[in-house]
């Protein structure tokens, strides 16, 4: 069993009491004595762990917070005054060791709850966006030098100096890595693990981090790691002077009422929020391929904010691609998180998943499969954790753009796929820009199509979301592009593609003269170049 106190200031700290993480597919096989373990273990009733209990960390107080984030502050100028090129050696040699001990954060994550294949892409995410390419990337926009009429001109990110991290419980230890970024800048960190799922980001942190800035001589503070009172230590870091940035990663009403907190009280808020990923075929495309990225909608009963939450399908294919994807979704059944066939997870707001199905059918979509609750053996139970992967065809565009379904997040497996009438291929073109630049959200969006001409037009007509994806997966990563970012309620009014590392600093001017502080004559101005390094 795996423990891991709190760590502060360089030193690890036991906090208040322990929470035990006992393996997930305990919970699904048989609720009542894993809950029993786990309840006994944290109250300390003389319970012995077993073999499905994982780990224990610490929990602690508002106290271990406010030594947090002061350790931060103290270690913040120290910190930022470390070479760039340390840092960058910091954060490859964690990609390193993460590839090493890549099997078994993936098992950690399998103990949390995540199907393999999830917790497989996530690492994969974790891997690509820490590459060596996209560190070199980061180095050149953190710090460009010109030469101009005889002086040099830097134009530096400078860290904002201390940045709390709040990761989401459904995807903690992989979306904490956002925090590394923020260290690559110069930044330090304050890390809150959630009470319900404290495990992988301890790991990453504790087991791989630490020690490498350890070993490069990193002062006490540069990264602190807490598990405690989620709403009590927001508020405080919302208020709290010594507070640079918050990196915050929930729901969007409660997301962007933080960012105006944030911004009242002088601090910046880097928000990661929720998702409405659009995702269009057209007439040519593969439809094949197309059907099998489309079944990435499922992928954790679609519990993850960048899977796509609506398709578009192009009336002349519409049939023919239903018929395809209805075939592939209907494979998908619940399982253990162990089985790495399974895709799906218990789903949290299964009300809500009832309430928009019941919408969508009373408007007139038709129900192709699914829509029922279920157990982990598949068969319909009003008490199953799991619903079946369900998929509701709507005709219109008009018709389905005020239907809750479409219009809002859907954190369950409930993928509505709109048929827009017939019309001519420009008027459909315009149409489904207008639609996809009209969603509330702006995370990823996604084309399928052959047409090299119609991918132009689309890849410069949407604006909306921090990622474009062409005949591509939706979930996929790519080195140098960063695995998160986007507009509206998925990132806020300042929100984008989010390099954190960019994100949680502030662009200064360094100018060095010649020594000579008369103005330049305007008529011998000429173009500024950029200079060797």
């Amino acid at each position: 069993m795996k423990s891991y106190p709190l760590h502060i200031d360089g030193q690890d700290v036991e906090g208040d009491r322990w929470i035990y993480v006992v393996r997930s597919s305990a919970f699904l096989e048989d609720p009542k004595p894993a809950f029993d373990l786990k309840r006994s273990l944290e109250l300390n009733r003389g319970a012995v762990p077993t073999d499905d209990v994982v780990a224990r960390c610490a929990l602690g107080g508002m106290d271990a917070n406010d030594a947090a984030v002061r350790a931060a502050r103290k270690a913040s100028r120290a910190w930022g005054r470390t070479p760039q090129a340390v840092r960058s050696r910091i954060v490859v040699e964690f990609n390193r060791r993460l590839a090493a001990r890549a099997d078994e954060l993936i098992e950690i994550l399998i103990a949390e709850g995540h199907p393999r294949r999830l917790a497989q892409w996530e690492v994969s995410g974790m891997l690509c966006g820490t590459d060596e390419a996209t560190i070199r990337w980061y180095e050149s926009q953190l710090h460009q030098t010109f030469e101009s009429q005889g002086r040099r001109i830097d134009l530096v990110r400078k860290p904002d100096g201390v940045v709390c991290v709040n990761p989401p419980q459904n995807a903690a230890g992989s979306n904490s890595t956002m925090g590394i970024f923020a260290l690559l800048a110069g930044n330090t960190l304050v890390v809150k693990a959630p009470r319900s799922s404290p495990l992988s980001v301890m790991f990453v942190y504790r087991e791989l981090l630490v020690p490498i800035l350890q070993e490069h001589g990193a002062p006490p503070g540069t990264v602190n790691l807490i598990c405690g009172p989620a709403a009590g230590i927001l508020r405080d870091w919302v208020s709290n002077p010594l507070v640079d940035d918050i990196l915050f990663f929930g729901d969007s009403p409660a997301g962007l009422k933080l960012g105006e907190e944030c911004l009242r009280n002088g601090k910046k808020a880097v928000l990661e929020l929720a998702g409405n990923d659009g995702f269009v075929v057209w007439r040519d495309a593969d439809l094949d391929a197309a059907a099998r990225a489309l079944e990435e909608s499922f992928y954790g009963s679609s519990q993850i904010c960048m899977v796509p939450k609506y398709a578009v399908v192009h009336p002349a294919v519409a049939e023919e691609f239903l018929d395809l994807f209805v075939e592939r979704v209907r494979k998908l059944r619940p399982g253990q998180p162990e089985d790495p066939e399974v895709l799906l997870s218990p789903v949290l707001k299964v009300d809500r998943f009832f309430d928009f199905k019941a919408e969508a059918l009373g408007a007139g979509g038709r129900l192709l499969c699914g829509g029922e609750r279920v157990g982990l053996d598949g068969l319909e139970s009003p008490t199953g954790l799991f619903c079946e992967p369900t998929v509701i065809r709507l005709d219109g565009l008009e018709r389905a753009r005020g239907l809750s379904v479409v219009g809002e997040e859907t954190f369950f497996p409930l993928l509505p796929v709109i048929v827009p009438d017939e019309d001519s291929d420009e008027r459909l073109f315009e149409a489904v820009v207008d639609f996809l630049d009209g969603n509330a959200y702006g995370l990823r969006n996604s084309l399928w199509t052959r047409d090299e001409d119609l991918v132009d037009r689309f890849a410069t007509e949407v604006g909306n979301g921090g990622q474009l994806k062409i005949n591509d997966s939706h979930i996929g990563f790519s080195p140098i592009l960063s695995t998160h970012g986007g507009n509206r309620q998925t990132g806020g009014p300042y929100g984008e593609l989010n390099y954190a590392g960019l994100r949680t600093t502030h662009l200064q001017g360094i100018v060095r003269g010649t020594g000579d502080p008369r103005p330049l004559d305007p008529r011998v101005l000429t173009t500024t170049e950029k200079a060797d390094d």
